[in-house]
């Protein structure tokens, strides 16, 4: 077995793996359409468990609120970290709607061998020669689905991280540590987690979500997003008597897409800073059709650039056929985090030196997506982004890595001890480091 980072990471990880197997067997696969919150039952029975435990682990004011958020408390040692600000830790409940997670069954592979691992269910394989960050973690435990699902890594792997991290901190009071505040959030996968997360009622001065991938990961940078939906209104008539009357709003929709750029401005043509309009899903009839996508960039010019081609694409389509009629509705929904964390360069930076503590070097890179963060920093809370372990999320080829899941949850005990040193607390100045 390939050795873990420190031995506290060590101590962590088979608390943290046995909890991470417990939740992804709930399905809180999360729903597009949602008419409330949380948008599906599975995040409240979660919630319910993670309440519990976070009863027995000693957090007393632990609770779950009618909209789904998870809250608790762990307080700061006397004398070790009182006058250090509030932290706080937030990962997400639900799984993607981008594949099923239901009866999600996940088996550990102990001791990866580097080769491709072929999963019982769905014909799923997963090969290094495609997924490279797999072949290097040889000697890792390696964490799957079986095949047929997501595996739900994202984010239970998070959860699992801060729940064992805080049971550590919990029984072991001679660890340094400030006041930390605890929130799991529903609906994160469909841009709602931060929508009714009540940030006075936190009371944190920054936070952190663990909803990263590889180790040494910390984020400070994402996406700017936005969702555009097409609506397409056609008029239909029996096929038999439809000549010169039947106006196919199906196959309109299908020429705005085919319209769009399709070697430039897509998700598997772009990479690094570069945005992209994607296509997720198309579907309709020839009476009405809609397309739904999803348009994402670092830089909020280009952003808008991108959502008014998708715009004018579809009324270039659209006016070929006088009958047909075109609704567009654009929703922003999260905003790069980068111009509200510059404020509060602390948070990374604590972030990183308990990063480097934990044995890894600290890896600063945009996100090519979104987090509770990118919200909750425009909201008042800076919350960058730190990583949980997991790979290939969205999809049944979702994988983890043990150590690498005991090596976050070991970065979030030392991140606790790194707040309460009076040097950090000396350069915080953007809230005179007072706790709330």
């Amino acid at each position: 077995m390939t050795a873990f980072t420190s031995s506290l990471a060590e101590t962590l990880a088979a608390d943290t793996l046995e909890r991470f197997l417990r939740y992804v067997r709930i399905d809180t696969q999360a729903r597009r359409d949602r008419t409330q919150s949380p948008s599906t039952p599975g995040q409240l029975e979660l919630g319910r468990m993670l309440v519990g435990e976070l009863h027995d682990a000693g957090l007393t004011d632990a609770a779950l609120d009618a909209n789904g958020y998870v809250t608790a408390t762990l307080d700061a040692v006397d004398g070790n970290g009182g006058d250090a600000p509030v932290i706080g830790l937030v990962a997400h409940l639900d799984t993607s709607p981008d594949e099923s997670g239901a009866g999600v069954e996940p088996i550990v592979h102990r001791g990866y061998d580097g080769g491709t691992l072929h999963l019982p269910r769905g014909g799923t394989a997963l090969d290094p020669a495609d997924m490279p960050v797999l072949g290097a973690k040889a000697g890792h435990d390696i964490v799957t689905s079986s095949g047929d699902t997501l595996l739900g890594a994202d984010d239970k792997a998070g959860v699992a991280e801060i729940m064992a991290a805080v049971a550590h901190l919990a029984a072991h009071p001679e660890l340094p540590r400030p006041k930390l505040r605890v929130c799991f959030t529903p609906d994160e996968e469909i841009g709602e987690g931060a929508t009714l997360f009540d940030i006075e009622r936190f009371g944190a001065d920054c936070a952190y979500t663990i909803d990263g991938s590889q180790p040494g990961e910390i984020q400070d940078e994402t996406f700017s997003a936005a969702e555009v939906i097409l609506t397409v209104h056609g008029v239909d008539v029996h096929p038999g008597f439809a000549t010169g009357k039947l106006v196919h709003a199906g196959r309109l929709a299908a020429r705005i897409v085919t319209a769009l750029p399709s070697d430039t401005l897509t998700p598997e043509t772009t990479s690094g800073r570069e945005g992209f309009i994607h296509i997720y899903e198309l579907h309709g009839s020839a009476g009405s059709a809609v397309v739904r996508a999803i348009v994402r960039d670092f830089d909020d010019a280009r952003l808008e650039e991108s959502i008014e081609l998708v715009r004018r694409t579809a009324q270039e389509v659209a006016a070929t056929e006088p009958r047909a009629r075109l609704e567009v509705a654009v929703r922003a929904q999260y905003p790069n985090m980068r111009r509200y964390l510059e404020d509060f360069p602390q948070a990374v930076a604590a972030a990183e030196q308990a990063i480097r503590e934990e044995g890894l070097e600290p890896v600063r890179q945009p996100i090519r997506g979104g987090t509770d963060g990118s919200r909750l920093s425009a909201m008042g809370l800076p919350t960058p982004n730190i990583f949980t372990g997991g790979h290939e999320y969205h999809s049944v080829r979702e994988w983890a890595s043990v150590q690498d899941m005991a090596s976050a949850a070991a970065t979030i005990v030392r991140l606790a001890e790194v707040w309460t040193r009076a040097e950090l607390r000396a350069a915080d100045g953007r809230r005179d480091a007072q706790p709330r």
